[in-house]
């Protein structure tokens, strides 16, 4: 069983920045693709951007140029540093991990799932 615990999220001012962290256990991390989901209140979750094993990265338009995915798979951890935020921004945050070789943007194709963390950007 793999656990994944997010953790860096917080309160910020638009056009601050937050970088979130999300740790794995086990020793297969290097083994996974590693996505960020979002979900604001009353809207679905949404794919948000995700990095491969090979470190290849996919981002959801809204948030190009302004996120970047990473992982470490020495420290098994994965990160999304979000930079020049926006109040569309604010949603709770999840961290996924799936086996890879499936869409990276659907998250029914994810097997492992964070808690979440809370993202506030305020005007």
């Amino acid at each position: 069983q793999v656990q994944l615990v997010e953790s860096g999220g917080g309160l910020v001012q638009a056009g601050g920045s937050l970088r979130l962290s999300c740790a794995a256990s086990g020793r297969t991390f290097s083994s996974f693709t590693m996505g960020w989901f979002r979900q604001a209140p009353g809207k679905e979750r949404e794919f948000v951007a995700a990095v491969t094993r090979i470190g290849n990265t996919y981002y959801v338009d809204s948030v190009k140029g302004r996120f970047t995915i990473s992982r470490d798979n020495a420290k098994n951890t994965a990160y999304l540093q979000m930079n020049s935020l926006k109040p569309e921004d604010t949603a709770v945050y999840y961290c996924a991990a799936q086996w890879a070789g499936k869409n990276y943007y659907s998250s029914p194709n994810y097997d492992y799932w964070g808690q979440g963390t809370q993202v506030t950007v305020s005007i």
